[in-house]
């Protein structure tokens, strides 16, 4: 852990190869932290890179994130990629589904601090709503 207590990449040797199109948010649970990522915004002012589309560096910790985010024109707040093999699906607002598929997502690092899933959690959570 960090002074932000957020985990590090598990695999810091694959940080920066994982595809740019992920799924946004959600799950409520995560089992693995992939890389952090600071996304750049050419219209924002970032560094034009690649003929006005948005790009991201990619990091094995938070704090590194940051600190890039914080002198870049353009960039956005740190987001954490996530591989979630157990998570919980809200179609609609209460309603929570039990999902057991591999996916992976960017999440606020906020949403770390609860810790990895633990064995229960999701199905715990899913017991609630039905109640």
């Amino acid at each position: 852990m960090n002074k932000f207590n957020y985990p590090q990449a598990n695999e810091p040797e694959k940080v920066g190869s994982y595809d740019g199109h992920a799924c946004s948010g959600g799950g409520f649970f995560y089992d693995e932290v992939l890389e952090y990522r600071v996304w750049c915004h050419p219209e924002g002012g970032a560094p034009d890179k690649f003929n006005g589309d948005d790009y991201f560096y990619a990091f094995n910790s938070f704090e590194e994130a940051l600190d890039l985010s914080k002198i870049t024109k353009g960039a956005e707040e740190p987001l954490v990629l996530v591989k979630q093999l157990e998570w919980v699906n809200e179609p609609e607002p209460g309603v929570y589904i039990h999902e057991k598929t591999e996916r992976i997502t960017e999440w606020l690092p906020a949403w770390l601090e609860d810790g990895p899933r633990k064995e229960g959690d999701v199905e715990s959570l899913v017991a609630k709503s039905k109640k």
